[in-house]
């Protein structure tokens, strides 16, 4: 069974599967007395020894102090005169929905507006309401669906909001849980997709079936517009409000990174023709497309990755007149863009490195697309968000945009720019957490099997020196075309470079650092080369005496949890801890359980014995399961929650499990809340995190965890598959 409506039991063995020999399945009952009584028995033992540190409660409310910190910056979303933030603190675990105006906002301490308070909702309505964001409609954006989730899975209750009142609309649009998508039409209509029984659900989990529900109507009766295939990931819908240019969109995706796309007009749905591996956006009279592999079009080659602009309605008629904007290189990847009323500005990584390029549009029949290059911070990662709102009459802000700036040892910081300037407005600053005095952060290269080189950063600790003896955290991820970028993490500074640990963030194949073409030369069969990158890596760090196996610790999440425990069952020798957290371990049956299916565009499928004759010589579950007695493993530590509903928990307690069974040093912890983020709130949160760093320090430190100092925040999130 698939989807958030069926959390509590596990998939069943689909037709033609492997028939997994697998003692502990009985664990994918998520939430079954028997597996249940198991987590619960392993979460004391866990929090038993690791609490007992010395160092752990200092460590934890420190960490707590810091995410619950009011000097963050609060991050905004624009809607119409009013900026929204959502906002958690101690007094606000469960979060504020406020508002404020670009007045107030430019002050050091703005008057906020609360709207929802999802503390207060929680405690009236007797459910652990998690926030899961808002879709307001323009132009007035007084009416809201807000996406509300139980405990933290990506499954949520839509409910219809007014924003002027800040209540509930009584018999408004409600949605019960599920995996759902729904966009306003306009006031009186939604389109819907809800993933709220088998028949409407894709084998992935997600909604199938697009409907049009009309107010005041019950969901039952809505109309259906359009049906996806039950082997697609999804069926998705958005709407283009822009005035005079309002579009509905409806998307099939046939796979993780395929999709194929219609306009609805009225109930019929019109192909827009074009390849399935393209992404695009509308940008009033254009379309922009960023394609994922190579494109052949009108006897010219576009590289995947690429921007490309060009008029939807001629594209529409049939014309294939295209004008190439960003042009990837060996060492440049398009990260991002966004547009403003006349502008396009291309977020660029350049060796891991952000930088900005602006494209301003011919003003004159037959003229060229124009380029600069803006001033902006460097070396580090940069974020842009467009502010334009096509709704504002004579919108001051049309060509403005947030931009933030991050480096793994400068507080991120946020500044109002203009698009055609080089002026930016600092306007808020994320407070220092640790002192930086004396580290320093490098890119070093590594050569891999095949040799490729591959990029990872090093940030030092103040005197710290390559004495071959250093206590060293390795993090990687490695898929799904998501890359890692310089980033300023509190809990990496106080909880690891403060205490004398070095920090190395890696870059390696199945990320987007380098495009397309970088995440693909891991996809599928090649999954291997990320392992050997990560391998590579790792070596290149004993090799320069940065560190030694034993003091060497190794973290992943989701994707890179089933990096870590790939590379920690094939090369045992070379790492000295494991943290593995929300994973996939399983590979011989992830695509039956919750939302796998959705991923075999990235691993392949295990059904088919072609694919599963590369996938078994990696699968960290199933050779655990072959691993002689008397092999000795690094210790692991297994970290999920009960409410992921995206990566099934049976894949941390099965290896748990097993590795306990051949008696391996493994430590297990499950938030019975979090989803896939693995925590609902800052408290668990902190809790996670400061059972995280205890055991690092524990394993390959060398000495007690301390902790000293203003606080510290957790270690990056892991970034989880999926949507």
């Amino acid at each position: 069974m698939l989807g958030a409506t069926m959390i509590g039991t596990a998939s069943a063995q689909a037709p033609g599967a492997p028939t997994p020999n697998d003692p502990y399945l009985w664990l994918e009952d998520v939430t079954g007395e028997r597996a249940l009584a198991w987590v619960r028995e392993r979460n004391a033992a866990s929090e038993q020894r690791l609490q007992a540190d010395p160092g752990f409660a200092n460590l934890r409310t420190q960490l707590r102090e810091v995410l619950d910190s009011r000097a963050q910056i609060p991050y905004v979303t624009r809607l119409g005169g009013q900026l929204y933030n959502f906002w958690r603190d101690a007094a606000n675990p469960r979060g504020l929905w406020r508002r404020t105006t670009l007045a107030e906002y430019r002050k050091a301490e703005p008057a906020w507006e609360t709207v929802l308070d999802i503390d207060a909702l929680g405690k009236a309505e007797g459910v652990n309401w998690v926030w899961k964001g808002s879709d307001c409609l323009p132009p007035a954006y007084r009416r809201c669906l807000l996406s509300l989730s139980k405990g933290g899975a990506d499954a949520t209750v839509i409910r219809e909001f007014d924003t002027v009142d800040k209540r509930f609309v009584d018999g408004g649009f409600t949605l019960p849980e599920a995996k759902s998508d729904s966009n306003w039409l306009d006031a009186d209509t939604l389109l819907v997709g809800s993933a709220d029984s088998p028949e409407t659900s894709t084998d992935s989990g997600y909604a199938r079936v697009v409907k049009r529900w009309q107010r005041g109507t019950p969901f039952s009766a809505a109309k259906t517009l359009f049906e996806g295939e039950k082997a697609d990931v999804g069926t998705w819908t958005s709407v283009d409000h822009t005035p005079g240019y309002k579009r509905v969109l409806v998307q099939r995706a046939t796979g993780f990174f395929s999709q194929r796309s219609w306009l609805l007009e009225g109930d019929k749905a019109v192909a827009i023709e074009m390849p399935e591996h393209l992404r695009f956006t509308f940008w009033r009279e254009r379309i922009v497309f960023n394609p994922r592999q190579d494109w052949d079009i009108g006897g010219v080659k576009h590289p995947g990755g690429s921007l490309l602009v060009a008029d939807f309605k001629a594209w529409q008629r049939g014309e294939r007149k295209l004008t190439p904007l960003f042009v990837p290189s060996a060492t440049r990847a398009l990260s991002s863009y966004v547009v403003t009323r006349d502008q396009l500005i291309a977020n660029v990584m350049d060796n891991v490195a952000g930088k900005l390029e602006e494209w301003t549009p011919p003003t004159k029949p037959g003229a060229a697309w124009t380029r600069r290059d803006v001033k902006a911070p460097y070396p580090g990662t940069l974020s842009i968000t467009a502010l334009h709102d096509p709704h504002v009459k004579g919108d001051a802000l049309a060509e403005h945009y947030w931009l933030n700036a991050a480096n793994f040892l400068s507080p991120d910081s946020l500044s109002l720019a203009r698009a055609g300037s080089d002026t930016h407005e600092p306007l808020k600053q994320r407070p220092t957490f640790f002192d930086a005095t004396g580290m320093r952060a490098e890119q070093r290269f590594a050569t891999s099997r095949d040799g490729t080189r591959v990029p990872y950063f090093v940030i030092w600790p103040k005197g710290a020196t390559a004495n071959g003896d250093n206590p060293t955290l390795l993090y990687g991820y490695g898929g799904f075309q998501v890359s890692e970028r310089p980033f300023y993490s509190g809990g990496v500074g106080r909880a690891w470079l403060s205490k004398g640990g070095v920090y190395v963030l890696s870059n390696i194949r199945g990320g987007g650092e380098f495009g397309p073409a970088w995440h693909q030369a891991a996809l599928r069969e090649k999954r291997q080369n990320a392992f050997d990158d990560y391998i590579a890596i790792a070596e290149d760090l004993v090799k320069a005496r940065i560190t030694q196996p034993k003091r060497l610790a190794i973290q992943g999440g989701s994707n890179g949890g089933l990096l870590v425990g790939a590379v920690m069952l094939q090369r045992p020798d070379l790492f000295g801890a494991v943290l593995c957290q929300v994973p996939l371990l399983d590979m011989q049956r992830y695509h039956l359980l919750l939302a796998g299916a959705s991923w075999v565009a990235e691993y392949g499928n295990p059904d088919k014995p072609e694919d599963w004759a590369f996938i078994s010589k990696y699968s960290p579950y199933q050779r655990a399961l072959a691993v002689p007695a008397g092999t000795r493993l690094p210790p692991m530590f297994l970290v999920t929650s009960t409410r992921d509903d995206r990566v099934h928990p049976g894949h941390a307690r099965k290896m748990a499990a097993r590795l306990a069974e051949l008696g391996q040093p493994v430590t297990y912890w499950e938030n019975i809340e979090g989803g896939h983020g693995g925590a609902a709130d800052n408290g668990q949160r902190a809790q996670m995190q400061a059972l995280g760093w205890t055991f690092l320090w524990q394993a390959v430190g060398g000495a007690p965890t301390t902790a000293a100092g203003s606080g510290a925040s957790p270690a990056p999130a892991a970034s989880a598959p999926g949507r």
